[in-house]
């Protein structure tokens, strides 16, 4: 026997949670349910890997909303619960503890999972991917100043992890496959800095490492072996080498699914009835694919429009965020077909931006403990700001008077 729901939401994070708190505010008559596949209240994670990580962060402020909403709520909140099939011609999916429930539009929203290291040993006790809360609890309880810790990827996640654990004390290593950390979403300026900024903390930092296994005594890692002979001792690994949608059930109910769902400016997926938003959507045909709470928000809010017959919201600039010890990393704009880059202000200050030039147009801005910078930043991208490169370097210039003269393109 199934239970029927005009919208089921399938994720619990702040995707999900937010397509179906938004459609109560919207005032939609239907029976909404939202499924989630951890137990507990749908929370927030960022904090996973920086303020909570370092307990500056209490566990009850995590919960997107309190216990009280969701018993208040005419949303129905299944935790603990993931599912496995789904039949788009019946409008149906099943869980992995046997249940059934019929939609008449579904909401994929179940994020993604860390990449797991296809290398021996890496289903060791103390090597985890960072992604849940249950995750953080374990490594929270593991970091002090007697662990040895090595994490495995030089992007934000790992460099976070760092960070935190460096803040408790911990010896830390990470190693990056590439030749400088975070190659994948910033450029050169801002790799150097913010490891040299690491090691000034007491990271070492190991590029182009390559991982060959994860030694340990049968049960618990010890250790992590180098192509180059090199076995650094560890009691925890951290890997961070990024992470897979998890859309396997809509994928094998033949949804288009290229590096996540695809989906139109809707957030419609190419299946009938089915959306997505999040993590685990990829809006566009580039096989861009965005990972951030700014991001699953403004999916969520196309896909509360698609579904109250509401106008679609404007595009809105991306942006992320990263925290490391004193750093307070933004971003505005994605970093794809960049040619140029320009430096406003000193990097030795602890205070400047990156714009990042696709000929003359600006695609993104990195800033770094600049918040003025990257609040105006966002008026740049997509702006062709030739003959405007000296004022851009010039941090005593407001970045909105170099928009007011850029051109759109």
């Amino acid at each position: 026997m199934s239970a029927h729901h005009d919208v089921l939401v399938v994720g619990a994070g702040p995707a999900g949670t937010q397509v179906a708190v938004g459609l109560v505010t919207a005032g939609i008559t239907g029976s909404i349910a939202v499924l989630g596949s951890e137990p507990g209240l749908p929370y927030e994670r960022p904090p996973l890997s920086k303020a909570y990580l370092v307990g500056e962060v209490p566990e009850d402020t995590l919960p997107l909303r309190s216990a009280a909403y969701w018993l208040k709520s005419p949303i129905e909140l299944h935790s603990s619960t993931t599912v496995e099939w789904l039949d788009p011609a019946l409008h149906a999916i099943r869980t992995t503890d046997g249940r059934e429930f019929t939609y008449g539009s579904l909401v994929w929203a179940a994020g993604c999972r860390p990449r797991v290291l296809p290398v021996p040993g890496a289903d060791l006790s103390g090597v985890l991917g960072l992604r849940t809360l249950d995750d953080a609890r374990w490594l929270r309880g593991k970091l002090g100043p007697d662990s040895q810790v090595v994490v495995i990827g030089g992007g934000y996640i790992g460099l976070e992890v760092a960070a935190s654990a460096t803040k408790l004390g911990a010896s830390v290593t990470v190693l990056e496959a590439q030749d400088r950390v975070l190659a994948r979403v910033a450029g050169a300026e801002l790799s150097t800095f913010v490891t040299d900024r690491h090691r000034a903390a007491g990271v070492r930092i190991e590029l182009n490492a390559t991982v060959t296994e994860i030694v340990g005594d049968g049960k618990r890692c010890t250790g992590v072996r180098l192509a180059n002979g090199e076995t650094l001792p560890a009691d925890v690994v951290v890997v961070g080498i990024g992470v897979v949608p998890n859309v396997e059930p809509v994928a094998a109910a033949g949804a288009d699914a290229p590096n996540g769902l695809l989906v139109d400016v809707h957030g419609r997926t190419t299946l009938p009835d089915v959306l997505a938003a999040g993590d685990c959507a990829l809006m566009g045909t580039d096989g861009l694919r965005l990972e951030s709470i700014p991001n699953a928000a403004a999916h969520a809010k196309a896909v509360i429009a698609t579904l109250t017959g509401e106008p679609r919201p404007g595009a809105e600039v991306p942006w992320f965020w990263s925290n490391q010890y004193d750093l307070r990393l933004k971003t505005a704009g994605v970093l794809a077909g960049y040619d140029a880059t320009v430096v406003r202000g000193d990097p030795a200050t602890g205070r400047f931006a990156v714009v990042y030039l696709a000929g003359n147009v600006v695609v993104a801005v990195d800033t770094v403990n600049s918040p003025k910078d990257f609040t105006q930043a966002k008026q740049l991208i997509g702006l062709d700001v030739r003959g405007m490169i000296e004022a851009l370097t010039d941090p005593t210039v407001d970045l909105k008077e170099v928009a007011r003269q850029g051109v759109t393109v």
